[in-house]
């Protein structure tokens, strides 16, 4: 079914006026929910939502202008959705023969040889690799922003050799981890013959047109991931953000975001069955697929279950959710800058998740 979209004009908490864009069942349930930051909804390549709400949480910076505002433009941390684009380029080398998922990865990088059997790129990209876990790094004593969270990602040891060290055998249960895409990262430069920011670049950014997006610390990004926006990251928060790698250190705006969201859904970055690979959720691994979370739920107003495709991030303060609806050719994409925020369980039927996606999909 369809849904009306209309503008509003809204009055914050701050007393700032604030244009809202989207079909009103979808701007309440955002409103209700107390979220601060910033939605935007497609359908096809119409834009049928973009709207901001609540307070930002940050800093003064350059643009006096903008204090106060989630900026349309502002660039974010994609946080964890910077795997389902490693996943994406995964994908890519398996469709031109150069990666096979259920491969020994150590056939790839031979770091993974030794005394413990190597994971295979497919166990890599659904967490079962044996791999020594970032998370569980010595804590961060020192930092200010990182204080007493994994060294790995702020002061202490990192980066692929940490990963490879002291790892256990691959398979089992699914276990998050950074290290998985951290090492897949290398497996992609080693493979490729470029390093990951050159490959994003030339596999994603420049086909899909990406102007506002790279990753962290990256000197050959655009300019604009460090200029430094109201309430985006600051100077400590970007550095933690580089160490992810692979896993988390993309940057960029939702328009950007969307691009690549569009690119997927159209088939511009992946074939059908390449993309239906990639987007195969076990039961058993919690519908964990290649790099992203897929499966059925019913929605509320739609007359049939429809397929999700989730992916998830959070590092520090941001937290991001990136949404597919396949069936219906729809992105969810939602930001924040407030650390803890619930966005609730699609699956479970509440939360805001929940209620966007039936207020943006089946009304």
């Amino acid at each position: 079914m369809g849904s009306a979209v209309a503008t509003q004009r809204t009055i914050d908490i701050v007393g700032r006026h604030i244009d809202q864009q989207g079909p009103p069942a979808a701007l309440k349930a955002v409103a209700a929910s107390g979220f601060a930051g910033r939605v935007l909804v497609a359908r096809g390549d119409e834009v049928i939502m973009r709207a901001e709400f609540g307070e930002p949480n940050g800093v003064p910076d350059t643009r006096p202008q903008e204090q106060g505002v989630y900026g349309a433009n502002m660039v974010w941390p994609w946080a964890s959705v910077t795997k389902q684009v490693t996943a994406t380029l995964v994908m890519q080398e398996v469709a031109l023969g150069h990666l096979a998922l259920d491969v020994s990865a150590a056939h790839y990088l031979p770091g993974l040889a030794g005394r413990v059997s190597s994971p295979t790129i497919r166990q890599l990209l659904q967490h079962q690799s044996g791999l020594r876990n970032a998370d569980d790094s010595a804590p961060d004593t020192l930092s200010f922003a990182w204080k007493g969270k994994p060294g790995f990602y702020s002061i202490g040891p990192t980066g692929v050799r940490w990963c490879l060290a002291a790892r256990g055998a691959p398979g089992g249960i699914w276990r998050y981890n950074n290290c998985d895409y951290i090492v897949l990262g290398a497996v992609l430069e080693r493979v490729t013959g470029e390093k990951l920011n050159a490959l994003f670049r030339t596999r994603i950014a420049v086909p899909l047109g990406l102007k506002s997006s790279g990753f962290a610390r990256d000197p050959s990004a655009p300019h604009i991931l460090s200029e430094g926006f109201y309430a985006g990251p600051l100077v400590t928060e970007t550095s933690i953000l580089a160490r992810f790698g692979a896993a988390g250190a993309l940057m960029g705006s939702e328009d950007d975001l969307l691009a690549f969201d569009r690119g997927l859904l159209a088939g511009k970055l992946l074939s059908a069955g390449a993309r239906a690979t990639m987007w195969a959720g076990d039961p058993k691994l919690g519908y964990m697929a290649l790099g992203q979370w897929v499966f059925e739920a019913r929605l509320k107003g739609c007359a049939r279950p429809l397929r999700i495709v989730e992916r998830r991030g959070e590092i520090g303060r941001f937290e991001v959710r990136n949404i597919l609806l396949p069936d219906k050719d729809m992105a969810i994409i939602a930001f924040t800058n407030h650390a803890g925020f619930d966005f609730g369980e699609v699956w479970q039927g509440k939360g805001l998740s929940y209620d966007l996606l039936s207020a943006a999909a089946c009304r």
